[in-house]
């Protein structure tokens, strides 16, 4: 059964910058060797998640690129911005306000502290349900 797990920030850390939590779920996703899909909201966003994850571990590295070149099959992490056509991974981190139509066997939601983004949730909360997924929620 497919799962999709909401990650609602909280905690002052991932208010300041809700993209930290971005880049330590892609940590955890590269560390397991899980391919995985960054479903940005926009350009803006998958540039600002790209430079992110460049800095963001001192010791290592997270193999990553922005959507569109011949080699992204070979990367672990792949932004995406809308408008550009992937191949669909089994686990993707969804920014936008829709539920993402591939398939994939875990979504993990992150939801910034905004109410209006909270409601947005809600809405794809269901539409997980609807397609049968497990769904959860985790305070972060």
């Amino acid at each position: 059964m497919p799962r999709a797990d909401f990650y609602l920030i909280d905690k002052p850390r991932f208010r300041e910058q809700p993209l930290l939590l971005v880049c330590e779920l892609a940590k955890r996703a590269y560390a397991s060797q899980q391919p995985t899909l960054i479903l940005a909201r926009d350009f803006a966003q998958a540039e600002a998640i790209d430079e992110m994850l460049w800095a963001f571990e001192e010791d290592g590295y997270i193999p990553h690129q922005l959507a569109g070149d011949d080699d992204d099959a070979n990367t672990a992490v792949l932004i995406v911005p809308p408008g550009i056509d992937t191949a669909d991974r089994p686990l993707q981190i969804n920014l936008r306000e829709v539920c993402p139509a591939g398939q994939c066997d875990r979504v993990l939601e992150v939801v910034a502290a905004d109410p209006a983004e909270r409601e947005g949730s809600r809405t794809r909360w269901g539409e997980y349900k609807r397609r049968g997924f497990e769904v959860n929620k985790f305070d972060m």
